[in-house]
């Protein structure tokens, strides 16, 4: 049957024909495009087509978002959009020593500036352990964690002396907590004033003084915890630590960091005056 003929039948014009053929090939760069792209959104399964462009983008590869959002629908790759953050809320109650919220007057500028800390639960097979975590406010990096059986103050302190002891921060900076109770002990405030270190807490019954600590210890959640089944201490922290070290500070892009990961973002911005935000809190 000639391609006239079959024109014919089809009603058809001879280009159309021609077009729709070639059309029915596969594009070998668009086939290689969606195979990159497949491998960076299973890599990270929470990579929306925000930050697969980002990562494309990173690796010398300017491909358009819009392009890359209908790629990754194409391949059933569009990550699952998680509701909005809302902190839940709480109010510390203790006799313990209450600070000011300092942090909410802050412009930060730097590194070491403003740390902040929070803790969460993480279940494991029959029991309950606590992560402890601080947080540079600028960079989102984790600075310092701690897993622990109790809630004892000791595993909030143990990640604030990782914190100190990885980036010795100069005199000035501010540590911003809520007003649990082991941010509030003598130990740890102690701990705080050898360093130089200025203490600052949330408001009562205001979580979202803490939110980006909070935001953080959600992304842990999604990305790590949910969905996994810890059988003790021993494993947990074998996969919490590579989660916080290495794909978290090293891998993961931020939005609020213009799609940097962490530890990029603190190489590429570290000039920034160490102590602006400081000194622009005790000038107000």
């Amino acid at each position: 049957m000639t391609v006239e003929w079959m024109c014919w039948l089809a009603r058809v014009s001879r280009a159309g024909y021609y077009r729709a053929w070639q059309a029915a090939e596969p594009d070998s760069e668009e086939m290689e495009l969606r195979d990159h792209i497949q491998r960076i959104a299973l890599a990270n399964r929470f990579y929306g087509y925000r930050r697969v462009a980002r990562q494309l983008k990173d690796e010398g590869r300017l491909v358009n978002r819009k392009r890359v959002a209908r790629l990754m629908r194409l391949d059933n790759l569009l990550a699952v959009r998680r509701k909005a953050f809302r902190p839940p809320t709480t109010d510390s109650k203790h006799g313990l020593h209450i600070h000011l919220n300092l942090a909410a007057r802050m412009k930060v500028t730097g590194p070491n500036q403003l740390w902040i800390a929070d803790i969460t639960y993480i279940r494991l097979k029959g029991e309950f352990v606590f992560l402890a975590v601080v947080l540079d406010a600028w960079s989102r990096k984790v600075i310092g964690w701690n897993l622990s059986r109790s809630l004892q103050s000791e595993m909030a302190l143990k990640a604030l002396c990782q914190a100190l002891e990885a980036r010795k921060p100069a005199a000035g900076l501010v540590h911003h907590s809520d007003r649990g109770i082991q941010y509030a002990t003598e130990d740890y405030y102690k701990a705080l004033k050898k360093h130089g270190v200025v203490p600052s807490m949330s408001r009562a019954r205001n979580p979202w003084d803490n939110a980006t600590c909070e935001s953080f210890m959600k992304t842990l959640k999604a990305e790590e915890v949910n969905g996994k089944a810890y059988r003790n201490m021993e494993e947990l922290q074998a996969q919490i630590g590579p989660f916080l070290n290495e794909y978290y500070n090293k891998r993961r892009l931020h939005s609020s960091l213009g799609y940097s990961t962490p530890e990029k973002f603190e190489e590429l911005n570290s000039s920034a005056a160490p102590l602006a935000a400081v000194l622009e809190f005790y000038k107000a």
